[in-house]
């Protein structure tokens, strides 16, 4: 959806508010995942991106015996998990898989893209983050786990860095032939959280050096300054993951 004037995209975005405030009251929402940012991240993001109330439920990750209990009443023995409650009917559902609780939220708040071909390339990007995230998780495993130095770096210049290369570049490109900022249209989608997140992440990591990639910098800059987000981020807890 394009808006012709400011004024036709403040009506949408009051709308999309009365919208979401009717359904909040009828729905309740209870995200549960540890209490890092982690996969869970974007899906909490998302509620506070759309002025939604949710209950955020976070599992300590050094407890590995609630973790233990709690994994055996989840549907994939997985987290995170989203609880949907219908507060009418007492009906209850639950999604698994942080893609799919992520995807199934933007499409709710309107975040997933404005065409089909938008949604298409959204998903594109959030497939291509996953395909990144498979070298990614080689190395935080082995900062997790205390690894020694040597062994860290090995798996940062054999494994994570020609991938991140790889990834970088693409990330690049759609950002250089999107003038709006954002990685897909002319609005923030939960890609743009999904990657920014990341961004963050590699930046802790030693992995992402804004200095070195202004494009990518000015990208997470923008997405860190999202006026319904910027209370948030500035409060959350702190966290490497």
């Amino acid at each position: 959806m394009k808006y012709r004037t400011a004024h036709e995209r403040i009506i949408f975005n009051r709308l999309l508010q009365l919208y979401l405030h009717y359904r909040s009251a009828m729905i309740q929402y209870k995200l549960i995942y540890f209490d890092v940012r982690g996969l869970g991240e974007v899906s909490r993001q998302l509620f506070h991106l759309a002025g939604c109330e949710f209950e955020d439920v976070k599992i300590p990750r050094n407890d590995e015996q609630a973790w233990l209990e709690l994994k055996k009443s989840t549907p994939f023995g997985q987290l995170p998990i989203l609880k949907i409650l219908d507060a009418e009917s007492q009906n209850e559902i639950e999604i698994p898989q942080s893609s799919a609780i992520g995807r199934y939220l933007a499409n709710q708040f309107g975040y997933a893209g404005k065409t089909p071909e938008e949604k298409a390339m959204v998903d594109a990007v959030i497939d291509q983050f996953k395909d990144f995230l498979v070298s990614q998780k080689r190395l935080t495993l082995a900062v997790r786990t205390k690894k020694s130095e040597e062994e860290i770096n090995r798996v940062k210049e054999d494994i994570v860095t020609p991938a991140k290369d790889t990834y970088f570049k693409i990330l690049k490109k759609l950002l250089e032939n999107n003038s709006s900022g954002f990685l897909v249209g002319n609005d923030i989608t939960w890609a743009d959280l999904q990657i920014s997140d990341n961004l963050t992440t590699l930046d802790g990591l030693g992995i992402f050096v804004p200095s070195e990639e202004p494009i990518l910098a000015k990208f997470h800059e923008k997405i860190m300054n999202t006026p319904s987000l910027k209370t948030y981020f500035e409060q959350r807890p702190a966290s490497l993951l």
